[in-house]
């Protein structure tokens, strides 16, 4: 399977809301209850890349997974780092596409000088239909090191789960950091 990286659009927003739709209406990965309608998803599109990369993988010209980066935190404290998140379609999990979307993720946001990639994951002591543990190896797999846990804090199909933040260095820290590039002044350099 060949896949192609490009930079998500707004009216990319119907496919990958089909493929964002069955983690809101069968899983924890996503806490989000209803699922946003193309509009909002279009939005939301928008929105992020005023300043960070939106990204969608393509194989035989179908729209089989998404990433991208979003705000950690909203204080100027926090510019270098970014909370990141990815979704595949179903039927093409475990085919190293979401691999394939984070290195290029990482390598836009090491473009633009963040240096710290976070990845908010629902968790569980005990799998279920709902929620598996697979997020956390794979951003184990790809060097993202645990830093902390919140229990019982996302409630879902009749259940509490925990959540867990991942961190991975992708730049230098040093006493005067770069000025971040906002993703709108470079995606055409891409």
């Amino acid at each position: 399977m060949e896949i192609i990286i490009k930079i998500a659009d707004e009216k990319n927003a119907a496919e990958l809301l089909e493929i964002y739709k069955p983690y809101v209406e069968k899983t924890a990965i996503t806490f989000e209850y209803d699922v946003p309608s193309v509009e909002e998803f279009s939005q939301r599109i928008k929105n992020i890349k005023e300043k960070y990369p939106y990204i969608i993988a393509f194989s035989d010209d179908e729209i089989v997974g998404y990433a991208y980066a979003s705000a950690f935190k909203d204080r100027s404290a926090y510019d270098w780092s970014v909370e990141t998140s990815v979704y595949v379609k179903e039927s093409c999990k475990r085919c190293g596409i979401g691999a394939l979307l984070y290195k290029k993720l990482e390598e836009i946001l090491s473009m633009q000088g963040f240096l710290n990639v976070n990845a908010c994951i629902a968790y569980t002591e005990k799998q279920d239909e709902n929620l598996t543990n697979d997020s956390v190896y794979f951003h184990k797999k790809l060097g993202y090191s645990l830093v902390g846990e919140f229990h019982k804090c996302g409630y879902k199909f009749g259940k509490w789960y925990e959540m867990v933040w991942m961190e991975k260095f992708i730049g230098k820290h040093s006493d005067k950091p770069k000025q971040i590039i906002p993703f709108k002044e470079i995606e055409n350099k891409l």
